[in-house]
């Protein structure tokens, strides 16, 4: 029996029109995500972390230790040099931060054992924190395959690891090469296979924007997995939710695209300090209408308290199958101003 999928949310750092961090949107997306997901992953690569400087990064490493609590939350800490990512390590612990990450030194090439000694000069710095190496080959210009990854684990004794692009394709021979350590997939696509990869979750930055898709699947998939209900109802209802989230991976991953579904469900701006790929106008109306098919079924769920406005259609009576469709209002706007259209079958 798998254990339970973990789902880490990777965060992305909302910035006023001025591009300032929005220290109150921040906030209220971290207690938003807190409420409804497993943790945060705080400045990491979602986060635009080479755009902050270090008095925000660690800004927003508090502002998540205050929503969240310390076992909730993973700090991200990487920065091209030791001296760097240990000052920030060691500043981070001090506000009570006890889960660290560090992306791999980037930029310049690295040899084995300069990786490993980067990360014992980070544990070195904090250490009494949980430490994970952060491997994202395309973003960093360094691979780390397995066998280095085990000896560095060894080196500086690494709680485990977060494992982004062809690096989570490799998940099964991290978890191999490093047994017992807890190794987490940037590859939010399908919780299930990574659980069945050995891994210990998703650190997903998807799951900012549609946190309740990834609650759903995940409890779904923890029922399945319990053999609790003694029929095909937990399989069908994973199945259910895996299709939704296939429908948001197909419209792609980026920060932009983040941000403006964040901005359309009333959680933060779309301002950006990184190149973030936003959406074209036909991708735009894609995405509101996800996010408003979501907002629907939590209007649903939630009663007649919710914050979003929706009624239900009929088509007249006839000889076929009754089809309704919804119409839903996003919180604050008018008819039309979601970019989604008013009205959509269900």
């Amino acid at each position: 029996m798998s254990p339970a999928a973990v789902v880490f949310s990777a965060v992305p750092t909302l910035f006023s029109s001025d591009g300032e961090v929005d220290t109150g949107a921040n906030r209220a997306l971290y207690k938003h995500l807190a409420g409804l997901l497993d943790g945060l992953f705080v400045a990491g690569t979602t986060g635009e972390f080479p755009a902050l400087d270090d008095a925000e990064r660690l800004s927003l490493i508090e502002l998540a230790l205050a929503e969240a609590g310390p076992d909730r939350v993973i700090a991200h800490v990487g920065t091209p040099d030791a001296r760097h990512s240990a000052r920030l390590a060691r500043a981070a612990a001090a506000l009570g931060a006890t889960r660290l990450a560090a992306i791999t030194p980037f930029y310049l090439p690295a040899r084995p054992d300069e990786v490993c000694d980067h990360y014992r000069r980070i544990r070195d710095a904090a250490a009494s924190a949980e430490l994970y190496a952060y491997i994202f080959p395309e973003r960093t210009g360094l691979r780390v395959p397995p066998p280095l990854f085990a000896a560095l684990a060894e080196a500086a004794g690494l709680a485990g690891g977060k494992l982004s692009g062809s690096a989570a394709g490799e998940l099964a021979g991290y978890v191999a090469a490093a047994p017992g350590l807890r190794m987490f997939s940037g590859d939010d696509s399908n919780p299930a296979a990574t659980m069945r990869a050995g891994g210990a979750g998703v650190i997903s930055g998807r799951s900012s924007a549609y946190p309740e898709v990834y609650a759903a699947l995940v409890a779904a998939l923890g029922s399945s997995n319990s053999g609790a209900s003694g029929d095909s109802g937990d399989e069908e209802a994973v199945a259910r939710h895996q299709l939704a989230l296939d429908r948001i991976v197909g419209l792609g991953a980026s920060i932009g695209r983040l941000k403006h579904a964040l901005a359309l469900r009333g959680l933060g701006g779309t301002t950006a300090r990184m190149t973030v790929d936003p959406p074209d106008a036909s991708l735009s109306a894609a995405i509101a209408a996800e996010v408003a098919a979501l907002l629907f079924r939590s209007a649903v769920n939630q009663g007649p308290g919710s914050r979003v406005q929706y009624s239900e259609v009929r088509r007249k009576r006839g000889a076929g199958p009754q089809i309704g469709s919804v119409i839903v209002r996003v919180p604050g706007s008018r008819p039309g101003e979601s970019g989604a259209p008013d009205m959509w079958p269900v």
